[in-house]
């Protein structure tokens, strides 16, 4: 390979960091297998964990509010007025209509 290539073969540190790691004997490759499959299996619980729809509920309605808590409240904590008088007064209006349309059909 040309000088440069990025190969890890002539490369020292590297050859010496992965000679660190590896496995000299079968109890050690054994070990190495174990803590693996502990690895993997903590992996595999995390994933089924977060698959749940329950907990894909939960993060969304987290989201959710975070979100509403950030377009009613400043990052210091002050309540923005403004956005919520605007907010609740959409809600009487929309009420208001729902109302006005019920009685006329009657």
């Amino acid at each position: 390979m040309a000088e440069g290539s990025g190969s890890a073969a002539g490369d020292p540190a590297t050859t010496t960091a992965d000679t660190a790691t590896e496995p000299r004997s079968p109890a050690d490759l054994e070990l190495a297998i174990e803590v693996k499959r502990a690895q993997l299996a903590a992996t595999i619980d995390e994933l089924s964990l977060r698959a749940r729809p329950r907990e894909i509920a939960r993060r969304g309605l987290a989201g959710l509010a975070a979100k509403a808590r950030g377009a009613v409240a400043t990052p210091d904590g002050q309540v923005r007025t403004e956005r919520v008088g605007a907010v609740a007064g959409a809600a009487f209006v929309v009420g208001v209509a729902l109302v006005w349309v019920r009685v006329r059909r009657r």
